[in-house]
């Protein structure tokens, strides 16, 4: 295993937080597996995004949400000694985008803060969105909540976020680490599903257009 990224990514220590696990057993178990296989079968991710015939497209969801979260932790994780107060002051994604945080807790108005510490709050919330039993129920039979779909589209734009500071301010590090293909892999996967079941708004995708037009078209 000479790939320092992958040397990383077995690394317990740099994940940046815990993994959410899927119950072996249940729907959503299979599902992941699933989805897992279409991926490491090498399915065109195009069509590895879309819901197969006869399943819940709330389930497909949060299987996929729960993923992404995992995938974009384990990227985020492994430059983040590079990401520091002294060298992301502001959570930002090149000149003209600048990300503030807020919350229902103790940032009620949008607020500039740097960007580990934006991530840490970042990853901190959606933990709390996933381990909660009344917006990702675990039963198979357990009915999501209405606003299902209007809070995973929060978490996406929020995990969006983090791609483009990666990108715009930490690519040399991602290239450094020769783990360009796996990270634009994860990405090229992100937006395929978040534009196939349109689960985030076309503005928030703008920072990246250029690349995206490039690497998904």
């Amino acid at each position: 295993m000479s790939n320092p990224f992958l040397k990383q990514v077995f690394n317990k220590d740099k994940t940046f937080r815990p993994k959410r696990k899927f119950e072996p057993g249940t729907q959503r178990f299979e599902l992941h597996k699933r989805a897992q296989a279409s991926l490491n079968a090498g399915l065109d991710l195009r069509l590895a995004v879309q819901l197969p015939p006869g399943e819940d497209l709330h389930d497909w969801v949060a299987v996929h949400v729960v993923d992404f979260f995992n995938r974009v932790n384990l990227i985020y994780g492994t430059i983040s000694d590079g990401c520091t107060e002294q060298s992301c002051p502001i959570m930002s994604g090149g000149p003209k985008y600048e990300y503030r945080w807020q919350d229902d807790q103790r940032f009620r108005k949008p607020t500039a803060l740097s960007a580990p510490r934006y991530m840490d709050l970042l990853m901190d919330w959606i933990e709390v969105q996933i381990n909660n039993e009344g917006i990702f129920p675990t039963n198979v039979g357990t009915p999501f909540p209405k606003n299902f779909l209007q809070t995973v589209r929060k978490i996406l734009s929020r995990l969006f976020r983090v791609f483009v500071h990666v990108y715009i301010h930490h690519f040399d590090r991602i290239a450094q680490m020769g783990s360009e293909a796996h990270v634009n892999t994860c990405y090229k996967h992100f937006y395929y599903f978040v534009t196939q079941f349109n689960l985030i708004d076309p503005k928030e995708l703008e920072p990246l257009k250029e690349m995206t037009a490039r690497m998904c078209h």
